[in-house]
Parts: structure tokens; sequence; C-alpha cells
């Protein structure tokens, strides 16, 4: 199921990847960020490294390395990622998730 309305009504981020492969839409406040991501294709994220991060996925799947230590994430399974360890992931077509992000500045508002 779609997110409803009102949520991909939301701003969207400033991601580098296409809208074709990331789909996004936040609220954002001084205290951090809540995005509401949907993925319409495979997509592969690079290890990277930023403040903490929580996220659960709502549906598809990811398989997420989180410090070294790899596992497979599926609707209704969350994850925490601390400050600083580094992560990646591979995340199936039709995969939707919500994470928050501990830095407000994490990304970039478009337009």
């Amino acid at each position: 199921m779609p997110y409803p309305d009102f949520i991909t009504a939301f701003p969207s981020i400033d991601v580098p990847f296409p809208d074709d492969v990331v789909q996004t839409a936040v609220v954002k406040s001084e205290h951090g960020l809540v995005a509401f991501f949907t993925f319409p294709k495979d997509m592969e994220l690079p290890t990277h490294a930023h403040g903490a991060q929580w996220g659960t996925v709502v549906e598809g799947e990811i398989e997420l390395t989180i410090g070294g230590e790899t596992k497979i994430y599926k609707a209704g399974d969350s994850y925490s990622i601390p400050a600083g360890v580094e992560h990646g992931a591979l995340i199936k077509a039709g995969t939707r998730v919500i994470d928050a992000f501990e830095e407000a500045d994490r990304y970039a508002l478009k337009g």
C-alpha cells in the first residue's frame, strides 16, 4: 500500500539518486528529520556514515550492512544505526521505509 496523499504531499529532500529510483517525503524540525522513502527500482546504497539513524521497513526488503554485519530486513523489522557507524544497503524495488535522523540538516529540502 502506498503512503497516503497527505504524506506524499510533504516536501521532498535532495538525495543523490534520481526520482525514478527513490522518492522522498519528509517532516523536518530543529531536532531531526523523518523521511518516508519509496524505492520504485532496485537500489544500491553505498557505504557511508553520519549521525544516528533509526528506521523501519514498511514494505519490501533491505539487505542492510551496519558496522560490517549484514542482515535482511523485511516489513515490520526495525534497525538502529549509531552515529558514525558505516552502513550500506541493497534495497529491492517496491520497498518503503521510514527513517528518523538525529541530524535536522542531514538532507536539504528540494525547492
